[in-house]
């Protein structure tokens, strides 16, 4: 039986969707689920993706435009079967000890992200507020990477798409990125059309951070519930210059950033000083 607690904010790369879970929230939605058995071989690719298989089950992610995604479903973490292969942290550099993804954005981009404002997908009026609230935290820092955002009923050119998945669930989940480019579809549920400007600003910030390659701060620990989201034996890759997490607890966590797994509901949806530092990193 698998318990989600409401308010979760989610996020992907390239194929890997994330969530967060709010702490305040107490009501539950309940459900019981058979997952077909993996196979060994994307067990395997799981583990190499620093990525709990425990649980793990088949899925399909359903977009805007009709299409159906293939993937495996971890906890709050969705991989595309088809990019299972980029997700591995065995390639990636041991000197890379915040967390990223093995993929990044390219740098020295301008990356067009596009608020969808079409027939039953339309971000409402707090949602597009909070969303040009992250874009600006972005633009305003000294990075190589440019945001554009447009509000717009087509998706034609874009390079994220953020869009009302509705419901009354509170939260989002986005895409890690992937060839160099951000992850593409952000879907925000309804339900965050009951919170302000700050928070939708907060849980913006977080999806577009999960879109260009970050990992939760607090991943091998989570602040709702203890878990670890991935093994680190094979590590989500650190960035240097920023507090680390390990194993068995918080040390030196920056519990301020826009990146911890769960968020409270008095967040201003503003960079911590260690996010700073890792964008600046990064890009």
């Amino acid at each position: 039986m698998k318990k989600i607690q409401l308010l979760a904010l989610c996020a992907t790369v390239a194929g890997v969707l994330s969530s967060c879970q709010k702490e305040e929230i107490t009501e539950e939605i309940v459900t019981e689920t058979v997952p077909e058995n993996l196979s060994n071989e994307h067990q395997t690719a799981l583990i190499d993706a620093a990525v709990n298989p425990l649980n793990a089950e088949y899925t399909t992610l359903k977009s805007i435009d009709g299409s159906s995604i293939k993937g495996i479903k971890s906890g709050d973490i969705f991989l595309r079967l088809d990019k299972l292969s980029e997700y591995s942290l065995k390639s990636a550099s041991g000197s890379e000890k915040q967390y990223r993804t093995t993929n990044l954005v390219n740098q020295n981009s301008t990356i067009n992200v596009v608020g969808y404002t079409g027939s039953g997908y339309a971000l409402t009026s707090v949602m597009q507020t909070g969303l040009q609230y992250a874009i600006n935290n972005y633009n305003n820092e000294n990075i190589s990477l440019t945001f554009n955002l447009t509000f717009s009923s087509s998706t034609s050119g874009a390079d994220i798409v953020i869009f009302n998945g509705g419901g009354t669930d509170a939260g989002a989940v986005a895409e890690f990125p992937s060839g160099g480019n951000p992850g593409f579809w952000i879907e925000v549920y309804g339900g965050m059309n009951s919170y302000n400007d700050q928070i939708n600003e907060h849980l913006m910030t977080h999806e577009i951070g999960h879109a260009i390659g970050f990992r939760h701060t607090d991943y091998a620990n989570r602040k709702c519930d203890g878990s670890n989201e991935g093994f680190t034996e094979y590590g989500a890759l650190f960035i240097p210059g920023t507090p680390s997490v390990n194993q068995w607890g918080a040390s030196g966590l920056d519990t301020d950033s826009i990146m911890i797994s769960c968020f409270s509901g008095n967040e201003d949806g503003e960079f911590s000083y260690y996010d700073s530092v890792a964008l600046e990193y990064l890009y």
